[in-house]
């Protein structure tokens, strides 16, 4: 038997990590949250939502900045709580020009990148943007409503003509239902005016970073209605259109 294939040095020796899963929110269990501070000790670089599902969490160089819909993007304090986030400290990766690219064109450019589809990468994404259309959704108020309700009344916004950044996260398609599987990112204007969720978008020229990590940290809530809350995974279907990523893959027939 031949020995293991030595670990690539392209793989950062950090983790990513995640705070609660996102079958929790599919499921209306979001009470609970991790403070910006804390999460800021594990990384300066991720996504996340703001609590009660009030807006979209850009971390970029160490700042995480909250999308919400009624102002622009603002510096969130230590003590906001995040129900959800995905944070690692920002590997140093080569830049590869994008050139023009739709959605599905810079998803096969990270595709193309990644060193396994078993491991998690970090995405970022620096450039001219011919247009990004973003979402930020509402604060809920008790009771808690699903995710893909809270969605359902999210509010757009096309932006053009647009320098920034896009911050996310590529995850193997095993994690779908933990996490996004595929390409899940955020975006924050270089103005830093305004951001949210990416649902589509149209790259004119822009620098992509991917890093790789083997490393996967996850942190669950303790939370009472998460504690008595049984989660199941059952409906990709139901991630795909209200987060993106990657559509479960067909059953093969036997």
């Amino acid at each position: 038997m031949n020995p293991p294939a030595p670990v690539s040095t392209e793989v950062s020796s950090g983790a990513v990590t995640q705070f609660a899963v996102l079958d929790a929110l599919l499921a209306g269990v979001y009470e609970a949250g991790l403070p910006v501070g804390t999460a800021l000790g594990h990384g300066d670089f991720g996504i996340g939502c703001c609590d009660r599902l009030g807006g979209e969490v850009v971390i970029l160089d160490g700042v995480a900045y909250a999308c919400t819909v009624d102002a622009p993007p603002h510096v969130m304090a230590d003590t906001d709580i995040l129900p959800f986030a995905d944070v690692c400290v920002e590997p140093s990766a080569a830049p590869t020009p994008t050139g023009p690219a739709d959605l599905t064109g810079l998803t096969s450019l990270v595709e193309a990148a990644v060193v396994s589809r078993n491991l998690f990468h970090s995405v970022r994404v620096d450039g001219l943007f011919r247009s990004v259309r973003v979402r930020a959704t509402r604060r809920e108020h008790f009771p808690l409503r699903p995710l893909a309700d809270v969605a359902g009344e999210q509010v757009e916004t096309v932006l053009t003509d647009v320098v920034g950044t896009l911050v996310g996260f590529w995850a193997p398609s095993i994690y779908q239902g933990i996490a996004v599987a595929g390409l899940h990112v955020h975006f924050l204007s270089a103005d830093r005016r305004a951001g949210g969720h990416v649902l589509d978008l149209a790259v004119q020229d822009a620098a992509l970073r991917v890093g790789a990590f083997a490393r996967f940290t996850l942190l669950l809530p303790t939370d009472p209605a998460f504690l008595a809350t049984e989660l199941t995974h059952d409906d990709d279907h139901r991630i795909v259109a209200v987060e993106g990523g990657a559509a479960p893959e067909p059953e093969a027939q036997r």
